[in-house]
């Protein structure tokens, strides 16, 4: 058994690592407040954009042309990964990657080239070390995601996508159910796959300057937003990992401070009972 000061030393150790988990739970908790705001905020532009797009598609009929509606042969696929920057989440990080893998195994099967937009340095660690070429990366996105990061990645793959860099691009991030559940998810967003229509019927709108160039505005937008939607269910739910896992560590710490405060005092009591044993020993022999 380790002597009295030994455990001491251990307990030291463990109050401050329980303060620190303590306090990253506490932060995670707070920005998961923000995150979750700013998810419930978006939602109504999201439905309204996807529902103006619909019923323009649907008023267009085979008319609707756009560069980034167009399919092709698909020869190289573009995977836009979305993790995080920090550690210290549990499981988060692992099922993303492990869900992108899945992904990109199927498109190699069919062929087909990968390319990597990494958003989060441990996305690009990850595909580094796998010897996946990144063609694009986004390492300073806020904790509480906004429209710049957004436009920034949308821009890049609308571009990517344009150009013929990439004949399909796929998201793949967590979505966010609640701070104990993140489920992976993978959606293709480039080409565009227009909603279907459900309240279009007996609506007959004017779009001015013309359905055409109305569409070519809408287009981007709706990107930026999956995107964008995207950026803050990964925020999302790398805080609520994070939340999950400081609270799991914090509750840990207090198990093991109980455990080592029990063995303090038995040692501390076999300290003290064997200092006594001495000492009558000692009288006894004088005597």
């Amino acid at each position: 058994m380790a002597n009295a000061r030994e455990i001491k030393r251990r307990m030291r150790s463990d109050k401050n690592t329980q303060q620190i988990t303590k306090a990253m739970k506490m932060v995670s908790a707070s920005k998961l407040r923000r995150a979750q705001g700013t998810v419930t905020a978006a939602r109504p532009y999201k439905n309204k954009l996807k529902e103006v797009l619909s019923r323009l598609v649907a008023s267009m009929g085979n008319a609707a042309s756009d560069p980034l509606l167009e399919v092709r042969d698909v020869k190289r696929v573009g995977f836009v990964v979305f993790a995080s920057n920090k550690g210290l989440d549990g499981g988060y990080n692992f099922n993303v990657m492990k869900k992108a893998m899945e992904e990109i195994h199927q498109a190699e099967e069919r062929g087909v080239e990968i390319g990597i937009v990494a958003v989060g340095k441990k996305t690009r660690e990850f595909f580094s070390k796998h010897g996946y070429t990144i063609d694009s990366e986004f390492l300073e996105v806020s904790d509480i995601p906004n429209s710049v990061d957004a436009d920034a990645i949308s821009k890049t793959i609308k571009s990517a996508y344009i150009n013929g860099t990439y004949d399909e691009v796929h998201i793949v991030y967590s979505e966010f159910i609640s701070a104990m559940s993140q489920v992976p998810t993978a959606v293709k967003v480039l080409p565009i796959t227009t909603p279907e229509s459900e309240s279009a019927e007996g609506l007959d709108y004017i779009y001015e300057p013309s359905p055409g160039e109305v569409l070519s505005q809408i287009l981007p937008l709706y990107l930026a937003n999956q995107v964008f939607s995207a950026l803050n269910e990964a925020k999302a739910g790398e805080h609520g990992a994070r939340m999950t896992a400081m609270t799991s560590a914090t509750d840990n710490a207090s198990d093991l401070l109980a455990k080592l405060d029990l063995s303090y005092n038995r040692a501390r009591q076999a300290a003290i009972t064997n200092e006594i044993t001495e000492i009558v020993g000692g009288v006894n022999a004088l005597n």
